[in-house]
Protein backbone atom coordinates (compact mmCIF):
# COMPACT_ATOMS: atom_id res chain seq x y z
CA UNK A 1 0.00 0.00 0.00
CA UNK A 2 1.21 3.47 -0.82
CA UNK A 3 0.27 6.47 1.30
CA UNK A 4 1.09 9.48 -0.83
CA UNK A 5 0.76 12.97 0.57
CA UNK A 6 3.49 15.11 -0.92
CA UNK A 7 4.83 18.29 0.63
CA UNK A 8 2.31 20.99 -0.19
CA UNK A 9 -0.61 18.57 0.08
CA UNK A 10 -0.83 19.22 3.81
CA UNK A 11 -3.48 21.84 3.09
CA UNK A 12 -5.65 19.14 1.50
CA UNK A 13 -5.19 16.97 4.59
CA UNK A 14 -6.11 19.91 6.83
CA UNK A 15 -9.22 20.60 4.73
CA UNK A 16 -10.13 16.90 4.96
CA UNK A 17 -9.73 17.04 8.75
CA UNK A 18 -11.89 20.15 8.96
CA UNK A 19 -14.64 18.50 6.88
CA UNK A 20 -14.47 15.41 9.11
CA UNK A 21 -14.68 17.56 12.25
CA UNK A 22 -17.78 19.25 10.87
CA UNK A 23 -19.31 15.92 9.82
CA UNK A 24 -19.93 17.48 6.43
CA UNK A 25 -20.64 14.91 3.71
CA UNK A 26 -20.86 17.75 1.17
CA UNK A 27 -17.49 19.23 2.07
CA UNK A 28 -15.86 15.80 1.92
CA UNK A 29 -17.54 15.07 -1.41
CA UNK A 30 -16.15 18.25 -2.97
CA UNK A 31 -12.58 17.31 -2.12
CA UNK A 32 -12.75 13.74 -3.42
CA UNK A 33 -11.72 12.59 -6.88
CA UNK A 34 -14.69 11.08 -8.80
CA UNK A 35 -13.24 7.55 -8.55
CA UNK A 36 -12.10 7.89 -4.90
CA UNK A 37 -11.90 4.79 -2.74
CA UNK A 38 -11.95 4.21 1.02
CA UNK A 39 -10.53 1.13 2.68
CA UNK A 40 -11.19 0.64 6.39
CA UNK A 41 -9.96 -1.91 8.91
CA UNK A 42 -11.94 -2.55 12.06
CA UNK A 43 -10.39 -5.96 12.69
CA UNK A 44 -13.82 -7.40 13.38
CA UNK A 45 -13.85 -5.42 16.63
CA UNK A 46 -15.30 -2.08 15.57
CA UNK A 47 -17.57 -1.00 12.72
CA UNK A 48 -15.82 -0.71 9.36
CA UNK A 49 -16.79 -1.21 5.73
CA UNK A 50 -16.33 -4.91 4.88
CA UNK A 51 -15.04 -4.08 1.38
CA UNK A 52 -13.49 -1.05 -0.31
CA UNK A 53 -16.08 1.64 -1.01
CA UNK A 54 -15.78 3.42 -4.38
CA UNK A 55 -17.05 6.66 -5.85
CA UNK A 56 -16.97 10.12 -4.34
CA UNK A 57 -20.55 10.10 -3.03
CA UNK A 58 -20.26 6.70 -1.36
CA UNK A 59 -16.78 7.47 0.01
CA UNK A 60 -17.93 10.78 1.53
CA UNK A 61 -20.86 9.03 3.22
CA UNK A 62 -18.71 6.15 4.48
CA UNK A 63 -15.98 8.41 5.86
CA UNK A 64 -18.56 10.58 7.61
CA UNK A 65 -20.16 7.53 9.22
CA UNK A 66 -16.89 5.87 10.27
CA UNK A 67 -15.31 9.04 11.62
CA UNK A 68 -18.38 10.60 13.21
CA UNK A 69 -17.16 12.63 16.14
CA UNK A 70 -18.71 11.69 19.42
CA UNK A 71 -18.44 14.10 22.33
CA UNK A 72 -14.92 14.08 23.70
CA UNK A 73 -13.30 13.15 20.38
CA UNK A 74 -10.24 15.16 19.34
CA UNK A 75 -9.10 15.18 15.72
CA UNK A 76 -5.56 16.26 14.84
CA UNK A 77 -3.42 16.44 11.73
CA UNK A 78 -0.09 14.74 12.39
CA UNK A 79 2.45 12.41 10.81
CA UNK A 80 1.00 9.07 9.73
CA UNK A 81 3.39 6.73 7.93
CA UNK A 82 5.78 9.66 7.53
CA UNK A 83 3.19 11.89 5.83
CA UNK A 84 0.46 14.25 6.97
CA UNK A 85 -2.57 12.28 8.15
CA UNK A 86 -5.44 12.47 10.60
CA UNK A 87 -5.61 10.94 14.08
CA UNK A 88 -8.77 10.71 16.19
CA UNK A 89 -8.58 10.31 19.97
CA UNK A 90 -11.30 9.70 22.48
CA UNK A 91 -10.57 9.98 26.20
CA UNK A 92 -6.88 10.22 25.28
CA UNK A 93 -6.85 6.90 23.38
CA UNK A 94 -6.34 6.72 19.61
CA UNK A 95 -9.51 5.36 17.98
CA UNK A 96 -8.69 5.97 14.29
CA UNK A 97 -5.72 6.76 12.08
CA UNK A 98 -6.33 8.03 8.55
CA UNK A 99 -3.90 8.18 5.64
CA UNK A 100 -4.73 9.83 2.33
CA UNK A 101 -3.56 9.54 -1.23
CA UNK A 102 -3.78 13.01 -2.78
CA UNK A 103 -3.73 13.53 -6.54
CA UNK A 104 -3.61 17.16 -7.57
CA UNK A 105 -5.89 18.91 -5.12
CA UNK A 106 -8.23 15.93 -4.72
CA UNK A 107 -8.24 12.96 -2.36
CA UNK A 108 -8.03 9.77 -4.41
CA UNK A 109 -7.88 7.24 -1.58
CA UNK A 110 -8.64 7.16 2.13
CA UNK A 111 -7.17 4.45 4.37
CA UNK A 112 -8.77 4.22 7.82
CA UNK A 113 -7.40 2.01 10.59
CA UNK A 114 -9.97 1.50 13.36
CA UNK A 115 -8.71 -1.88 14.57
CA UNK A 116 -7.79 -1.42 18.26
CA UNK A 117 -5.06 -4.08 18.00
CA UNK A 118 -3.30 -2.05 15.30
CA UNK A 119 -3.73 1.24 17.18
CA UNK A 120 -2.14 0.16 20.46
CA UNK A 121 1.28 1.62 19.61
CA UNK A 122 -0.15 5.08 18.88
CA UNK A 123 0.24 7.66 21.61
Amino acid sequence: MSFLVRRGDESVVQEFATACSAGSVGALRRMLAPQAVVVSDGGGQVAAAPHPVRGADAVAQCVTELLSLQPGTALTVQAVNGQAGVVLRRAGAVVAVVSLTVTGAKVAAVWIVLNPDKLRHWL
